[in-house]
């Protein structure tokens, strides 16, 4: 038989994204609900081992869904790496009376998460990251914010670059996935789309490209590059070198974690914050929550952490027919 739940401990780890203070309200006020406690820990897998570890109530969470980052703050966490920092983490849950915690973050964190179950701390994952490249699920919470920030950002861009009839490459977040640069060049019209997956550093076709496009009569040319990519800067010099086009370089950076979350994102991290309890008081452990085929539903942790991921080839594809 399961071993009910009394504790729910819940924490954000890695790097925020606008939804998971709504993941965080769906936690606790779910988990109250239920007749659980509930104990916020504070700075991640960090403040686990530092303690940081603070009952919560329903008004807790009050005033908070609208708001981006994360109440809880975020750390990385070395020691955690370390089977001593585990098995101390373990001992923490337990000092306190934690026996089921909702983890919200992505991959590492999920083999945080992993390790606690091992130890005897029942654990549930919620995909919280802005680069949606989890690959057991469709949805990540705060790519939807980060993904319509970076559009936003890119249309202004877009504006003056044209009054100047310039070359302009964007950078947008996304170190080894490249969905947010990919859905900004085709929402944006991008000329060029250039993406961690898929970027084999030619930059002789970009000059093409814009030379190409000049003679068609083009104003401006956008290049949406991703952060895995990088080097913007010393791109549009050799690019500008190379097509005697003005050519700058504008890197979105943090400004794409931050602000109001979308109401995509506000209604499905609150789903899945609610699911996630809902696993802990079926005495579920070592699950992935997800939004997979249109339905929300939850993996194995070993199984997720196995699954690959890679940009779809079919969007890919059209991104560059569109952008001709």
């Amino acid at each position: 038989m399961a071993k009910e739940i009394n504790t729910i401990g819940v924490l954000t780890s890695g790097g925020d994204a606008p939804g998971m203070n709504a993941a965080i309200r769906a936690v606790v006020r779910t988990a109250i609900a239920n007749g659980k406690k509930v104990k916020g820990i504070f700075k991640g897998f960090q403040g686990l081992l530092n303690e940081e570890i603070k009952d919560m109530e329903k008004s807790s969470v009050s005033d908070i869904i609208q708001k981006g980052g994360t109440i809880l703050y975020t750390a990385r966490c070395l020691d955690f790496l370390t089977e001593e920092g585990q098995k101390r983490g373990a001992d923490i849950c337990k000092k306190h009376g934690i026996d089921g915690l909702v983890v919200i973050g992505g991959d590492g964190s999920f083999q945080g998460a992993q390790k606690l179950a091992n130890l005897g701390i029942n654990a549930i994952g919620i995909p919280g990251t802005i680069d949606l490249d989890i690959a057991c699920t469709d949805y990540t919470i705060g790519f939807d914010t980060a993904v319509n920030t970076a559009m936003e950002a890119i249309d202004k861009v877009r504006d003056t670059s044209t009054s100047h009839e310039r070359c302009s490459i964007i950078e947008v977040m996304g170190r080894r996935a490249g969905y947010i640069a990919l859905w900004c060049g085709i929402a944006n019209g991008a000329e060029d789309i250039l993406l961690p997956e898929r970027y084999d550093n030619d930059e002789q076709t970009l000059i093409n490209n814009i030379i190409r496009n000049r003679k068609r009569g083009k104003k401006h040319h956008i290049i949406v590059n991703a952060e895995g990519i990088g080097h913007s800067a010393s791109m549009a010099k050799r690019i500008e070198a190379a097509t005697g086009v003005e050519t700058r370089a504008t890197i979105l950076g943090h400004m794409q974690r931050g602000g109001s979350p979308t109401c995509k994102d506000r209604m499905y991290a609150s789903i899945m914050g609610a699911y996630a309890v809902d696993l802990l008081c079926a005495g579920k452990s070592k699950r992935v929550v997800a939004y997979a085929h249109g339905e929300y539903t939850d993996f194995d942790i070993n199984e997720a952490l196995a699954m690959k991921k890679d940009i779809s080839e079919y969007q890919f594809n059209i991104s560059k027919i569109l952008s001709r």
